[in-house]
């Protein structure tokens, strides 16, 4: 497919998430990097709008250090402050408070954590808390368990986006549940983003496969042996995973089923 044919076919299947359309459906994030221009470098090569900010942990208002602003710009890219970090409803509230305050940004990321070994949501401090950021205006695009019971809930309260784990955080493991994430596709009526575990392209393009809207990742480029190399992998890979998807697999066979007819053969 040529470049203007890539582009003419993402134009015609935007991600949209509240309102906002996004023609790159990868979203990666700003943490892990050796370096600010690493990191830059990296979002670039990846062709993602859309990039992930710890609000607790990058540096954005000391300018006696470096900013990431300098290198990846609020100008040129989406940015989705986060809550990585917290392990309480009122600590992720008061967070994303002081990031509105900072940089005027009401599209959030919502995870609230249960413990430091696992990194697991805890899913009744983030229900909490996502409704009361909703209820303070915020559109929460929410880090979640593959349960698709919570993911209704979280729907149900107005989450803009749905996010839920491939894996714990930060492990690279891959999709380990593809049931659930599929039977989460199914039953929403906002966007999926499979959110963590991813360590590879064919993670992504399995995530895709599935029907979910978009990856959120960042370990999986950040400590990559080559990172700019990988963004270039992940783009790719989350293209042709929502292309197969679209396109409708073929159904699987118990049997060989020949592509060319083995009646009257010579």
């Amino acid at each position: 497919m040529s470049a203007q044919a890539q582009k003419k076919y993402e134009l015609e299947d935007p991600l949209i998430i509240a309102g906002r359309t996004f023609s790159s459906r990868l979203i990666i994030g700003t943490g892990k990097y050796k370096t600010y221009q690493q990191n830059a470098e990296a979002a670039k090569a990846s062709g993602a709008e859309i990039v992930t900010v710890a609000v607790r942990r990058v540096n954005l208002t000391n300018p006696d250090e470096p900013m990431l602003m300098d290198f990846v710009s609020p100008e040129d890219y989406t940015y989705l402050p986060n809550t990585a970090g917290c392990f309480t409803a009122d600590e992720a509230i008061r967070t994303l408070r002081l990031a509105r305050e900072a940089g005027g940004w009401s599209l959030v990321k919502l995870e609230v954590l249960s413990d430091t070994k696992t990194l697991y949501p805890d899913m009744e401090e983030t229900l909490k808390a996502a409704k009361r950021l909703i209820e303070d205006g915020f559109e929460v695009m929410v880090y979640c368990t593959d349960d698709p019971i919570f993911a209704r809930k979280l729907e149900d309260i107005g989450c803009a986006a749905i996010m839920p784990l491939g894996a714990p955080i930060g492990s690279g493991l891959g999709i380990q549940n593809p049931v659930n994430i599929r039977l989460i596709v199914e039953q929403a009526n906002v966007p999926v983003l499979v959110d963590a575990g991813v360590g590879t392209a064919s993670d992504a393009a399995i995530a895709m496969e599935l029907g979910c809207d978009g990856v959120l990742l960042n370990t999986a480029i950040a400590e990559a042996k080559d990172p700019i190399a990988m963004a270039v992998a992940m783009k790719h890979a989350v293209i042709a995973g929502r292309q197969a998807y679209r396109a409708g697999r073929m159904g699987r066979k118990k049997y060989a089923d020949p592509s060319s007819p083995l009646a009257g053969l010579i």
